[in-house]
């Protein structure tokens, strides 16, 4: 039996370690709530004023976006910030600015407002994310560490639930921006609790701050997801500008990398990623919130633009979804300790690649229940991902690095889910220009290229023209179904190549006589 020596855990910290977990989770509910929130209300914002702001499919996938990339760009220094300065202060900073970032778009007056705004609440979350994990695993012995890993990644599952519910009945009542300003009131709570219960804890070495590289992370990445977004809102990635931008993206990525190897205080210390197992569960938690996110995206127009759902009932269609996480993510060990990481993450891709390969078979009639059915499945598989690579990366660096490690692991979370949107956001905006542009003939050349932009911008011209917008209505749905139908099979090929990675690089089950030995060995790489 491997348990760690007492001292290391005072036992006051240890008395209260499951209230402190509940502290911790309120603090990553904000953080994810967020975003699951934004995306029953993406119809909503999309609606022109009062309603909504007006905002294009681009401008929405930049609210998502400016969110993400800087939450992303800014999480290995706000690790190290933690490591170096403590994370209970930096989770207490993080929520103070994560709220008043809240309260901000919540009164946003344009879509480059909520964009704004959106960024500043990014820069809280950054400090929040990593900081809860890090001292998860500061407050727990290594043998309840993936026992309290598995809650915690069921707590993204309950956001995932409430975010929608919560987001739907907001609309339901008052106007869009209820959905940010609610995050206010759960900050002050999760302030109020941390600061009573919360230990601090930090990195007795910890290492120097790396701007050069937060700069071309952050450079790299919004160069590369602008041009993918642009080249979608075009319909054309051949463009002189779009080809230009990605291309830069790519070689300023390829510039951080380089200087991270060679930096002696590097954010990203690529020698971590020597470790093939640490590799393949970064890369298996990147693909599938890739697909997944691309997936979310367009789920909502169909839900509630092709299928009428309100946003309240959108949001309820999500909770087998988010069911699925809360009842699998906590027990997911119990499988990975019966068949090893490999067998468990393999079938949790497998099941995400079927599920989303089922969305190409959907069309507006399509019994709702089939898509409950998805949505279950589809949570069932996340939570037998989520749950193993967060342990393997967590387990694969040194407690003190934990914050280093979180920060890891959220990055490529939200990278693979920014790049996710940004793709598919524009697979599914170029399929649909080029199924609808046939249709938009009898439009002056003004409104045919913004009738082009989504399905909201189709219907919305279709209502101001009256009796004479009728005929748009079915080639619109008829071309979002189709490129629904392509995105999802997008989808699907990354969630394949994502199953092949975890098959062949995650560890299998070792021979019971050995787990004890081989442990250590994990614990070890990357020290």
């Amino acid at each position: 039996m491997t348990t760690s020596p007492a001292p290391r855990i005072p036992e006051a910290v240890h008395r209260r370690r499951w209230a402190i977990l509940g502290v911790l989770m309120l603090s990553l509910l904000i953080v994810v709530l967020d975003n699951s929130i934004l995306n029953v209300a993406i119809k909503t914002i999309a609606t022109p004023a009062p309603t909504g702001l007006g905002a294009t499919q681009s401008e929405i996938e930049w609210a998502i976006n400016s969110y993400t990339l800087v939450f992303a760009g800014l999480l290995f220094t706000a690790g190290l910030i933690g490591d170096r300065l403590g994370r209970k202060k930096v989770l207490l900073g993080g929520l103070v600015v994560f709220g008043i970032g809240s309260a901000l778009a919540a009164e946003s007056g344009s879509p480059g407002q909520l964009i704004t705004y959106r960024a500043v609440m990014a820069l809280g979350a950054a400090f929040v994310m990593p900081a809860t994990l890090a001292v998860l695993m500061n407050v727990f012995e290594r043998s309840e560490q993936p026992k309290a890993i598995g809650i915690w990644a069921g707590g993204v599952g309950l956001a995932i639930a409430i975010g929608p519910i919560t987001g739907g009945a907001l609309l339901d009542h008052f106007w869009w921006g209820s959905v940010f300003l609610i995050n206010v009131p759960i900050v002050l709570i999760a302030l109020a609790l941390m600061i009573w219960l919360v230990p601090d804890s930090r990195d007795p070495k910890p290492g120097r701050l790396d701007p050069v590289g937060v700069v071309l992370s952050v450079l790299g990445l919004v160069l590369l997801v602008y041009g993918i977004i642009k080249g979608g809102e075009l319909a054309d990635f051949t463009d002189a500008k779009v080809l230009a931008t990605i291309i830069a993206g790519v070689v300023v990525l390829i510039g951080f990398v380089i200087y991270e190897k060679r930096s002696d205080h590097p954010s990203l210390d690529v020698t971590y990623f020597r470790n093939k197992v640490f590799s393949a569960a970064m890369a298996a938690i990147a693909l599938v919130f890739f697909a997944l996110m691309g997936v979310t995206f367009f789920g909502v127009f169909y839900t509630q633009s092709v299928r009428g759902y309100s946003p309240l009932e959108s949001g309820l269609l999500m909770l087998p979804l988010a069911a699925a996480q809360m009842i699998f993510a906590p027990r997911a060990r119990l499988l990975v300790d019966r068949f090893g990481n490999k067998a468990t993450t393999t079938a949790g891709m497998l099941l995400i690649a079927a599920t989303l390969a089922a969305f190409a078979d959907f069309e507006a009639d399509t019994p709702i229940w089939l898509l409950e059915v998805v949505f279950f499945l589809m949570g069932t598989g996340m939570a037998h991902i989520m749950t193993p690579t967060s342990v393997v990366i967590m387990q694969a660096l040194p407690r003190e690095k934990a914050g280093s490690a979180s920060a890891l692991s959220n990055t490529f979370r939200q990278v693979g889910g920014a790049l996710g949107i940004a793709v598919l956001g524009s697979v599914l905006a170029t399929s649909y220009r080029n199924g609808i542009e046939g249709k938009l003939g009898a439009l002056p050349p003004g409104l045919r290229d913004t009738a082009g932009e989504s399905i909201e911008a189709t219907l919305g011209i279709a209502e101001k023209l009256g009796p004479r917008g009728h005929a748009l209505v079915t080639p619109a749905y008829d071309a979002f179904l189709h490129a629904m139908h392509v995105t999802a099979l997008w989808g699907t090929g990354v969630a394949l190549i994502g199953t092949v990675v975890v098959a062949v690089f995650l560890p299998g089950r070792p021979p019971a006589a050995e787990a004890g030995e081989r442990e250590p060995e994990l614990i070890s790489t990357g020290d």
